[in-house]
C-alpha cells in the first residue's frame, strides 16, 4: 500500500499534534503516530490516553489502511528534508514502513493500526462555540496561576464555570486566584469542568489570535476542542472544585490606583534583595505614597523604592511573594490597576482600572506575615 505527500506539509501536521505523545508511555505503542487512510485522506492521531490530538490532510492514495509510525524517526527525518513529495510503502502483513524521497529510502518498523488504543469519539451532551482568539487569552491569563501539588488534583487545572449567557476561567493555587469573564461567549447552559494543565498548553500553542471559531463540546468525562482541522480531546479533571467565590473579598475598601509598568519593574528590581526562600517583599503606603522594600537578614541584603499613587484609604503595611505579584502584573494589559486592600491579613484583589467592554479580570493575592524590621 502506498501514498504519497508533501513533506513540509506532513511535518506540519505531524508537529501539530506531537504535543500529546509522551517520551515514557503506559503502552509502547503509544510513541506512535496512528496514521489512519481513508478516502484519499490521513487523518493523524496521537494521544497519552489522557490528552489526544487528530489532523487530517489530502494526500494520494488509492487503498485504505491503519498503521501506527513511530514518531520520533519520523518527525528527525522530515526535518532534515526539504520540501518535495514523500512516498510512504506500508508492508500490509508486516506493517514495515519504507519512506521514499529525491535522496534516498529509509525503512521503518510499524506496527498494526488495530492495535493502538480506541480514541474518544466525540459525544456531546453540550457544545458552545467561541473565538479562538478569546480562548487562548482566557488560557493565557490564567493557567500561570494553576497548583502544582498532585495532592490537591483539583488546582492543577483551569476551572470553567459555564452560565446562559457568560463564561468563567478560574485557577487558583491556594495562594493567588484569577477569573477571567467573558460576558460575549453564550453557553447558554449553566455547567462546570475543569481542564488539565497538559491540554490547556496544548491548545495555547495550537490557538490563532484571530476571530476563528472554536467548537467545544462535552460530557461528564471529555471535552472535544475543534479547531479547524485540528482536534484535541481531553479528560476532565474528575475532582470537585473549591468554592472559589467564597474568598473573594468584598469589602477592601482601601483602594491604590498605581501605573503597572511601573510598579512591574519595581518590584522586580526589589524582588533580587528579598529571601530566597520567601520571596517576600513589604509594600507601605502613606498618602499618594506607595514604599516597596524587602530585606535578607541572613545575606544582609536591603532594598526599597518610592512610588507616586492615588490612594484611597488609611494607611496601611502589606507583605506579599514578589513572584505572585510580578506574575499578576505581567498578566494584566492595562496602563493602571487598582490593587484593593482591607487589613495586612486579609487578601488582596488586583483588578485593571478599566475592563475590557466584554472582558472582567480579578486577581486576588494572599498576603505574607511580616516581620518588623
Amino acid at each position: 500500500m502506498k501514498f504519497i505527500v508533501p513533506s513540509s506539509l506532513l511535518l506540519e501536521h505531524l508537529q501539530m499534534v506531537s504535543g500529546a505523545i509522551v517520551s515514557k508511555p503506559v503502552l509502547p505503542i503509544l510513541e506512535n503516530f496512528l496514521f489512519d487512510i481513508s478516502k484519499g485522506e490521513l487523518t493523524i492521531h496521537s494521544t497519552d490516553l489522557e490528552t489526544s490530538m487528530s489532523t487530517t490532510i489530502k494526500v494520494e492514495a488509492k487503498e485504505d489502511i491503519k498503521v501506527a509510525v513511530p514518531s520520533k524517526m519520523t518527525l528527525e527525518i522530515l526535518r532534515s528534508l526539504p520540501d518535495q513529495p514523500v512516498t510512504f510503502t506500508v508492508n500490509e502483513d508486516t506493517f514495515a514502513i519504507e519512506m521514499s524521497t529525491s535522496f534516498g529510502r529509509y525503512k521503518l518498523a510499524g506496527q498494526p493500526g488495530n492495535d493502538y488504543p480506541k480514541l474518544p469519539e466525540v459525544d456531546a451532551e453540550s457544545t458552545f462555540t467561541l473565538s479562538s482568539n478569546i480562548l487562548l487569552r482566557a488560557i493565557s491569563k490564567s493557567i500561570f496561576a494553576t497548583g502544582t501539588d498532585d495532592l490537591r488534583l483539583n488546582l492543577t487545572g483551569v476551572y470553567v464555570e459555564m452560565s446562559e449567557g457568560s463564561i468563567n476561567f478560574v485557577a487558583t493555587d491556594a495562594n493567588r486566584l484569577v477569573r477571567i469573564t467573558r460576558d460575549d461567549v453564550k453557553p447558554g447552559v449553566e455547567n462546570n469542568f475543569i481542564l488539565p494543565k497538559k491540554a490547556l498548553n496544548l491548545l495555547k500553542s495550537s490557538l490563532s489570535n484571530d476571530v476563528a471559531p472554536v467548537r467545544v463540546d462535552y460530557n461528564k468525562s471529555n471535552v472535544f476542542f475543534t479547531l479547524g482541522d485540528m482536534k484535541l480531546t481531553c479528560r476532565m479533571i474528575d475532582e470537585r472544585y473549591p468554592d472559589y467565590k467564597a474568598v473573594i473579598p468584598s469589602d477592601n475598601n482601601n483602594h491604590l490606583t498605581i501605573n503597572r509598568i511601573e510598579l512591574l519593574n519595581s518590584v522586580r528590581r526589589i524582588s533580587i534583595f528579598s529571601n530566597k526562600t520567601t520571596h517576600q517583599i513589604r509594600l507601605k503606603i502613606t498618602g499618594n505614597e506607595l514604599n516597596i522594600s524587602a530585606e535578607d537578614l541572613e545575606m544582609a541584603n536591603e532594598a526599597q523604592e518610592r512610588l507616586n499613587c492615588e490612594y484611597d484609604g488609611e494607611d496601611l503595611e502589606i507583605g506579599f511573594n514578589s513572584r505572585f505579584l510580578q506574575d499578576m502584573l505581567a498578566n494584566i494589559d492595562h496602563d493602571e490597576v487598582v490593587l484593593q486592600l482591607s487589613t495586612p491579613n486579609r487578601a488582596g484583589l488586583m483588578v485593571p482600572k478599566e475592563n475590557e467592554t466584554d472582558e472582567s479580570v480579578t486577581m486576588l493575592i494572599m498576603p505574607m506575615m511580616l516581620n518588623n524590621y
